[in-house]
């Protein structure tokens, strides 16, 4: 039976478009297992995404190649089904040194990551929709195939409350604590909760503000509802809630001793193999770092580093594929790979990288063989947990094209009449003073510049030195926050800033109808960033403005630049005789900007009409850069003593200062 998405919009499927949704809808109603969808950039893929999802009925999950790519299809999936579960599923980590050995040196490198919680609360809330929701859609990047807790362990340890019944108090605290929930009687955190006396507030996993209060009469739950997190004031009340573990890696109480069991077999058994071959210290290493998390797993329940033990929590048999994203989802769902060309190969390499770690490690003694099961799927394992597949891409790869044989479906045409863009040759030798002259000559006709680069250094440079030209310019790479990526973009199109330089994050899905130059510094510097499949995408930024065009600065033409000039002429082709038969003059796309990650999820406030930053620095007396950030620390420490002092109002004043100096950065910054 197939789910009801509510999809709003008021557009409807033009140019390629039904013709696609139509042949894909029948392809996969009709049983076939793959297909793709060649489209190229501006004709409206994710339109044609979101209309065989709602034609087809079922959950999807959309993985993208990059964060900043996952970031724009959910926000413009979450503007499309604004009542429906979209949901948001990429790592949660914003720095992830992982824990490797190098023999050659004796070099242990201990694991070290930042965990961005918002991005964590995110995570919550996609698997919560997929235990509480039908019509679900998770855009994902390809952390969804990696090993998370049991969803079945997940599910049956929710905590379900509901108004009028008869639970102690101590034993809803009691299985708090066994879903790794902890006791903070001062200030409500995420994954925590408070008591004072017949009243439990607690403050859920997929929450940031919104928390919990339960209110016990004897042993009966009296009331029950949400309140504010921070200044405690009822935003409504409710007959029911279910509170989630905070924690994917979670196991009941009654199975930890068999757990323990289980490692302290295995222990055994891998000591004796390390006695056997002389290997004293890896012995000695392996003993006191097991014997240590066993310890915290008898005491807490758990341990750091508990995704090491994740064969034992979710039962499964050595060597045995771990339970991923994949494995919460219901047995018929839809698989669309987005930018496939880049997703496909991302996928199929991540098993082996993390193979070879991992065996150092055991190797050595710092693990048990069991780490080697927390893993990312591989090939074969993914295919098999996944049903029906949609690859999509303006270039699709061999791997893509040989799956879906027939099952093919091409999407040239764009619904604005907007053809490919055109291609103009530069020499390389001339190309940073050239550019510089072409740059103040587009921002001057109103529009923005992407330029990219082969390098993180060049990408720095050129921004220092067109930023001393007098550009209004930033910089775009891996290092930078995954939400400060989305809000970049944002910031381009606002017209904050006119030119954004990047390496290969400016290539696949990136959609900028403001742009109307995109810029290709060393463009004969064969390889992969300067590959066909590179160019072609690369070019493809270019082609959601009527006034766009790309230049191509390179002293020689190779292979790749003749192969993406040569097809990118062959599209535009169809394009103008398509635009000549129609009548159609070519338009700019006309798109709002969407709200960015931070209001979409209430991790801020929503953009609105407000004094200049000069009247509220004044207001809040700070002067620049380093004393806004002086005062956000100073304001966040009051912030938590009035919070623990019950003086709920002042504490609510100073989170919303506070959440006002942080936007002041961005603005002090532009003004400098």
């Amino acid at each position: 039976m197939s789910n009801v998405f509510n999809m709003e919009t008021p557009y409807a499927p033009s140019g390629d478009q039904p013709e696609a949704i139509k042949s894909i809808v029948r392809s996969f109603q009709e049983g076939s297992r793959h297909h793709t969808l060649l489209g190229v950039t501006g004709s409206g893929k994710t339109f044609t995404m979101a209309n065989v999802i709602k034609e087809l009925g079922k959950p999807a999950l959309i993985i993208a190649p990059n964060k900043t790519l996952a970031a724009q299809l959910f926000a413009e999936l979450k503007a499309l089904f604004p009542t429906d579960g979209v949901g948001f599923f990429i790592s949660y980590y914003d720095y992830y040194q992982p824990e490797a050995y190098v023999p050659s040196s004796d070099t242990y490198i201990a694991k070290d990551s930042s965990v961005n919680e918002d991005i964590d609360k995110m995570r919550h809330e996609a698997t919560q929709y997929l235990f509480e929701k039908n019509n679900v859609i998770i855009v994902a990047s390809v952390s969804c195939i990696y090993g998370l807790g049991s969803p079945e362990s997940y599910a049956d340890l929710m905590v379900a409350i509901k108004k009028g019944e008869e639970v102690s108090r101590d034993k809803v605290l009691r299985s708090l604590i066994d879903i790794q929930y902890a006791r903070n009687d001062h200030s409500l955190l995420r994954g925590h909760f408070r008591v004072r006396g017949d009243t439990v507030d607690i403050l859920p996993a997929h929450q940031s503000d919104e928390a919990v209060r339960i209110e016990f009469f004897g042993d009966e739950v009296e009331e029950l509802s949400i309140i504010d997190s921070l200044s405690g004031k009822l935003i409504r009340s409710v007959d029911e809630v279910s509170i989630y573990p905070n924690s994917h890696y979670v196991a009941d109480r009654k199975d930890m001793k068999m757990i323990v069991k289980e490692i302290l077999t295995d222990l055994g058994e891998r000591l004796r193999e390390l006695q056997g071959q002389n290997k004293l210290v890896e012995y000695q290493r392996l003993e006191q770092r097991t014997m240590q998390d066993v310890e915290s797993f008898e005491q807490l329940g758990y341990c750091p580093g508990i995704e090491n033990y994740s064969r034992y929590l979710t039962g499964k048999a050595p060597g045995e594929a771990p339970p991923t994203l994949l494995d919460y989802f219901p047995e018929d769902f839809l698989t669309i790979i987005d930018e496939s060309h880049i997703t496909v190969p991302q996928i199929n390499g991540m098993f082996r990288g993390d193979r070879s770690r991992k065996q150092t490690l055991v190797d050595f003694g710092f693990r048990l063989p069991s780490a080697l099961d927390n893993r990312p799927l591989n090939f074969k394992e993914f295919n098999q947990r996944t049903h029906q597949i949609l690859y999509v891409s303006a270039t699709p790869g061999v791997y893509e094209l040989e799956v879906s044989q027939k099952n093919l479906s091409e999407q040239v045409i764009r619904p604005t009449g907007l053809v490919d863009p055109t291609i103009i040759l530069k020499p390389a030798k001339i190309q940073i003073d050239d550019l510089l002259g072409e740059i103040k000559a587009t921002v001057a006709s109103g529009g923005r510049v992407l330029v990219t680069t082969l390098t993180k250094k060049m990408a720095e440079d050129i921004t220092d030195y067109y930023n001393k030209m007098g550009i209004k310019i930033r910089y775009l790479h891996s290092d930078i926050d995954t939400l400060e990526r989305s809000e970049l973009l944002r910031d381009l199109r606002k017209g904050v800033f006119d030119v954004l330089v990047g390496i290969n994050l400016l290539r696949e899905g990136l959609d900028l109808p403001e742009v109307t130059l995109v810029a290709i510094l060393d463009t004969d510097k064969e390889g992969f960033l300067r590959s066909r499949t590179s160019l072609i995408q690369t070019v493809g930024r270019a082609a959601r403005n009527a006034d766009a065009r790309v230049i191509f600065y390179a002293d020689k033409i190779t292979r790749s630049m003749q192969a993406a000039m040569d097809e990118t002429d062959r599209r535009r082709s169809i394009q103008v005789a398509y635009n000549e038969k129609h009548g159609i003059t070519p338009t700019t796309v006309l798109k709002e900007i969407p709200p960015d990650m931070r209001t979409i999820y209430g991790l801020d406030q929503p953009d609105e009409t407000i004094p200049s930053l000069a009247e509220r620095m004044a207001e809040l007396d700070v002067k620049n850069l380093k004393e806004i950030e002086k005062t956000i620390k100073s304001k966040t420490k009051k912030m938590h003593q009035a919070a623990s002092n019950l003086e709920f109002e002042q504490a609510a004043k100073l989170r919303d200062e506070i959440r006002d100096l942080s936007n002041m950065i961005l603005e002090l910054a532009e003004a400098y």
